[in-house]
């Protein structure tokens, strides 16, 4: 923006505009105000001289206008307020045609700049299509070029090869010559090796000669093999023929001799630890047949396999001579034995990498050696296989002494099989090679745990029936001396610890058998028959216990018998059945002890072997279909049979508590005991002596029984012996007349019996004693009462008929007749 301006503001040049002026950062807001602060300050300074000159106009404070006072309002409104805004609006005017003016000029410029970019626009576009037919002509030169090159450096790849080829001919050709050369030296007659050429007779070139050697009987050997497979009658041929096989023999004897004489050398290397010299004749040597005899050779060498060695094995492991060898030495002695030979296979190996060009093949030989002759040297010593037939005695050590060892053997050969494999052993298929040093053993393995599991269950059952043999001649009067003594000699008594020793015994066979089946399916059927024996030995052993303890109970029984009496006795011969008696009811007691004693062992040794078979057993056998299943059925099976026999035990235990509290009950109830004479006077409220005496026996003698059994088996023993003593004693009351003071003493009788049964946790057998206290109100109610007594009740009428008889006034009272219409 440009003005021209003098000292006095009255006199002013119009503003000229710019194109200038609106290029960079144009802000409308600053056009405006620097076209209106030309004006304006010139305005605001007059007004405020003339305020200040009046005195009466307020001034500006902190930058905005106060307005006037009232007193100068009329002088204020008298002058224009805006004096300058002709001079404002001439500049505005004159501003805007300046702008349009602008804006035309602008446009003008526009429009020729437009159309100059369109002609250079279009002489671009031009000029672009002809570089694009230039590039593409380009494109296809190079494209041309690259086929030349591509067809060229083919050309020259298969001249290069012809070449090569040619020159490959060239000296294969000059190598046949060469061997045909030395191939006549060799067919001139045989066993002549004396006109050989230098090469072959020179120390210093026995490589080369090697090397020559080695081709020549490869070339003679397929020529040989050519004419063996044409058939020609040609004279010529049959006279090639005949020097070949002269030059393959002569050939043969010396690279016989050669080799022999370079073993030779390798053996002095060898032995003065040279393992330059050894290696420089190592590679030589592997020219003949792959190296094999050399290897062979250096292999059958080694200190290792002297016989000293292995006979140091021996007494290492075995110990002295006739010992009779333990696992535990027999497991020290092999992992001190196989740890010395992972050792030397470890040096050895070192040595045969810096030695042999195929050190891998040197070590499968070397380990194959170790496995083949010195292992199986020492097993044959230490593995004598057993006869089942004629097992060797228990003194000896029995079977499971082999198996032990068998088992500690296999376990520290696996671990050396494992050592042997991290020293390196080629291509050598180590563990099939272990696997079949055991093969034999494995083949009658699971024959032998069987026969093993079988000895040892004789061998312990020969010791119990030894101890009780002792135990039995040094005791006197008892049970074993009457004639079940050969039932109790030969069936011990039931032992947890020893079920224990057997569970622990197929423990130790299970084990060997995963050792030995790691699949699976061969675990499954290894473990299924060794844990048959069990159960055969369980079950036998326990019910030969339970067979011993029922003896007992039948020998008390037969006791009994033996002293019944008649009535008519005499006295003398009373009271000796009588102590007789007694002595029956003591050994029938301590067999029912003796018995409840042997069921609760019996079922400890159940549970031990349930929970072996859940432990131990189930988990082998669940990968194979069945198996699992068929095993818990054998083992219901030979349970069955040891409950089978529990369950008659436990019926003549029944027999022999309710046969002695009919014995009490007989001799201790007396008559007057329910028909008092004194009949009216006070009621003695005690039970009669005979159930005291009955209940103090059942108490005593069920003892046993409550922590004998268990479970279902208590209660239904207990159900049982409940249901018989109810019906005992309704036999034994049957016997007695009753008066009210007697069916007094009768109630409280049975008061006493049902709280003793109570005990029993048996809800029949409560009943039942229920509706005997019921019955027992026959005796004691007036006869007119007796009707209506049974009302509620009709299911006891039977019993309560049979209880009515028994009153002391039935007949007088013609009850019979009364009643008659109740019992219809």
């Amino acid at each position: 923006m440009k003005e021209i301006r003098d000292g006095a503001q009255s006199n002013r040049t119009p503003l000229v505009l710019d194109v200038d002026d609106f290029k960079g950062d144009f802000s409308f807001d600053d056009l405006f105000g620097n076209l209106v602060t030309e004006v304006l300050p010139s305005c605001l300074e007059k007004e405020v001289d003339s305020i200040e000159g009046h005195g009466n106009i307020d001034g500006i404070s902190n930058g905005h206008m106060r307005a006037p006072s009232m007193s100068n309002a009329g002088k204020l409104l008298s002058s224009p307020l805006f004096p300058e805004v002709d001079a404002l609006l001439s500049l505005f005017k004159n501003s805007s045609s300046q702008l349009v003016e602008q804006k035309r000029q602008v446009d003008a410029k526009l429009s020729n700049l437009t159309k100059e970019v369109s002609v250079q626009d279009l002489k671009h576009r031009k000029t672009l299509a002809e570089l694009e037919k230039g590039v593409d002509g380009l494109f296809g030169s190079f494209a041309r070029l690259d086929s030349r090159i591509s067809s060229v450096g083919h050309t020259a790849a298969k001249i290069g090869d012809h070449l090569q080829s040619a020159d490959t001919q060239r000296e294969s050709a000059s190598q046949t010559i060469e061997l045909i050369k030395y191939l006549m030296e060799f067919n001139r007659s045989a066993g002549d090796l004396t006109q050989l050429s230098p090469l072959f007779i020179d120390d210093n070139r026995v490589a080369e000669a090697a090397s020559i050697a080695q081709k020549l009987r490869s070339f003679a050997d397929e020529d040989i093999g050519r004419q063996k497979t044409t058939v020609s009658s040609s004279v010529g041929n049959a006279t090639s023929n005949k020097g070949l096989e002269v030059a393959i023999t002569n050939l043969q004897e010396y690279c016989n001799a050669l080799e022999n004489r370079l073993l030779a050398r390798f053996d002095t290397a060898t032995q003065k630890r040279d393992l330059s010299t050894m290696g420089e004749y190592g590679k030589i040597l592997s020219q003949f047949n792959r190296g094999t005899s050399a290897m062979q050779h250096y292999v059958g060498l080694r200190p290792m396999f002297d016989v000293e060695v292995m006979n140091a094995d021996a007494k290492l492991v075995l110990g002295d001579e006739g010992a009779q060898p333990s696992p535990s030495n027999v497991a020290h002695g092999l992992s001190s034995m196989f740890k010395e030979i992972a050792d030397t296979v470890r040096k050895e190996a070192a040595t045969i990498a810096a030695v042999f060009p195929s050190p891998k093949d040197v070590m499968s030989i070397l380990v194959q050696r170790v496995l083949e002759d010195r292992v199986p040297k020492l097993l044959e010593k230490l593995l004598l296989k057993p006869s089942l037939v004629n097992p060797p005695p228990m003194a000896e050590g029995g079977l499971v002494l082999y198996l032990r060892l068998l088992a500690v053997t296999y376990e520290k050969t696996q671990e050396f099989d494992k050592e042997l494999r991290s020293v390196g052993c080629g291509d050598l298929d180590v563990e099939g090679l272990t696997e079949s040093l055991f093969l034999p053993h494995k083949d009658i393995y699971i024959e032998c745990e069987q026969a093993s599991l079988k000895q040892l269950y004789k061998a312990k059952m020969d010791e119990l029936r030894s101890e009780c043999q002792l135990s039995s001649s040094e005791s006197s009067g008892t049970i074993g001396r009457s004639k079940g003594a050969s039932i109790v000699l030969s069936n011990p008594e039931i032992s947890v610890t020893v079920v224990t020793e057997f569970v622990r015994w197929n423990k130790e066979a299970i084990s060997r058998c995963s050792l030995f089946s790691l699949q699976p399916a061969a675990l499954a059927a290894s473990i299924k028959p060794v844990f048959t024996c069990l159960l055969d030995q369980v079950s036998q052993y326990i019910i030969g216990g339970l067979e011993r303890s029922r003896e007992g109970l039948t020998e008390a029984a037969a006791l009994r018998e033996k002293h019944l009496l008649g009535t008519s006795v005499s006295r003398r011969v009373a009271a000796a059945a009588a102590s007789a008696a007694e002595n029956a009811a003591a050994a029938g007691e301590s067999s029912f002890k003796s018995f409840m004693a042997s069921v609760q062992r019996c079922g400890s040794s159940v549970a031990i072997l349930q929970q072996y078979f859940v432990n131990s057993i189930s988990r082998c056998l669940l990968p194979v279909d069945g198996a699992h299943a068929a095993s818990s059925e054998e083992m219901a099976t030979a349970m069955s049979r040891a409950e089978s026999v529990a369950c008659k035990g436990l019926q003549q235990c029944i027999e022999t508590v309710i046969a002695e509290v009919e014995r009490l009950l007989s001799t201790e109830q007396k008559a007057t005991d329910y028909r008092s004479p004194d009949d009216g006077i006070i009621p003695d409220h005690r039970p009669t002596s005979a159930c005291a005496c009955a209940v103090a026996y059942l108490s005593r003698v069920l003892e046993s029984a409550f922590t004998g059994l268990e479970g279902l088996n208590k209660q239904a023993f207990l159900t049982e012996l409940g249901s018989r003593l109810h019906k005992g004693l309704l036999n034994h009351w049957q016997k007695f007349t009753f008066n009210p003071s007697g069916g007094l003493r009768l109630k409280r009788d049975i008061t006493e019996y049902g709280e003793f049964v109570r005990s029993f946790n048996a809800p029949p057998v409560d009943e039942k004693f229920e509706q005997l206290g019921i019955i027992a109100n026959v005796f004691i109610v007036a006869p007119e009462s007796l009707g209506p007594l049974f009302e509620g009740t009709p299911s006891i009428k039977k019993d309560a008929q049979r209880f009515i008889q028994l009153r002391d006034d039935y007949k007088n009272a013609k009850l019979a007749s009364k009643l008659s219409s109740l019992w219809s």
